[in-house]
């Protein structure tokens, strides 16, 4: 039997914690100029004017480069930075942990449908602890359409610092769970999609090459790749409506599926079926290989905090 399928120490919840954190940081700052063009590409309202066209996405791209520079593309990158963090930790942990409370009894293995609840699960975790405040605020901040290159030119918000106390301050803490109901919703189609097919490629491959302890990192890439792309086509229409609904502003009594059914029926009046699918090209291009770094780079922490941890064991038992 080899040992990827031998029999291995559970791995703590700690190093879960760790290794998600910093692919989180990793996936931010390869991937976040493709989430910038895609939040432009749904809050835009191109191509509502007869013999005119929705702007794809390298014209989104490259307008945002020439009115406001290359460094616009990473609007809003603090506030990702500053929650993607906790919000790969609590994915990879919570992930972890509810496939071990839904694994079966005798074998310790979990099934298929089971790891599928267990990344819905993992998806409205992180979608109600980090997610949605930090969307939020970081499509208020990705909506400002100010040039990096003007020091005159003011933008509303500064940074995810000041956005965060002036949105709680004119317009309360509330609002920074608009769209709660919608981004958990994504986040548990995403991550039960994700996690799902990971897990079953992965086993796949591991079948398919017995001989090796650990799948190479290459192949943790491209297993990722694949399963990122999963969850953005099931869920783009919800994905586009909460976009919108995060970025407007609405009565302080309206109720949240008035605010819902608000956007989705002016956005099918005004633009059509296909507006929903606004932006899927860049969020596809930015969560697939978001995935793939993911994934890589957790699995890689993963090993080396094993490595270290099984070396300090040796040396506490040669001790004593």
């Amino acid at each position: 039997m080899s040992r990827a399928s031998g029999d291995k120490k559970p791995v703590g919840f700690g190093t879960h914690i760790t290794a998600g954190g910093i692919a989180g940081a990793m996936e931010a700052l390869c991937c976040q100029p493709l989430d910038t063009i895609k939040v432009r590409m749904q809050l835009s309202k191109s191509g509502i004017t007869p013999g005119t066209k929705p702007r794809g996405f390298i014209a989104t791209g490259a307008m945002i480069v020439r009115r406001e520079t290359p460094l616009a593309l990473y609007k809003g990158l603090g506030a990702v930075l500053s929650g993607i963090v906790p919000k790969m930790a609590i994915r990879f942990a919570s992930f972890e942990t509810y496939k071990g409370w839904l694994a079966d009894r005798e074998t310790g293995k979990t099934s298929i449908g089971n790891i599928f609840l267990a990344g819905l699960g993992a998806g409205v975790s992180e979608a109600v602890l980090v997610v949605n405040p930090m969307e939020v605020v970081k499509i208020r901040l990705q909506a400002q359409m100010h040039s990096l290159a003007d020091p005159l030119e003011i933008p509303q918000y500064r940074n995810a610092g000041h956005a965060v106390y002036k949105i709680v301050r004119e317009e309360g803490f509330s609002v920074l769970y608009r769209g709660v109901t919608l981004t958990a919703l994504r986040q548990a189609t995403n991550q039960g999609a994700n996690f799902t097919a990971y897990q079953e490629l992965k086993k796949f491959a591991q079948r398919k090459q017995p001989e090796l302890a650990d799948l190479p990192t290459y192949q943790h890439m491209i297993i990722g790749l694949i399963s990122g792309a999963m969850g953005p086509f099931s869920n783009a229409p919800i994905d586009t409506i909460k976009t919108r609904l995060q970025k407007a502003t609405f009565p302080a009594d309206t109720s949240a599926i008035t605010r819902i059914t608000s956007i989705a029926s002016d956005m099918w009046r005004q633009e059509g079926v296909h507006s929903f699918y606004k932006g899927i090209t860049p969020r596809v291009l930015r969560v697939a290989p978001g995935q793939a770094v993911v994934f890589a780079v957790y699995e890689r922490v993963r090993r080396v905090i094993e490595r270290v941890k099984e070396v300090s064991d040796e040396d506490d038992r040669y001790s004593e």
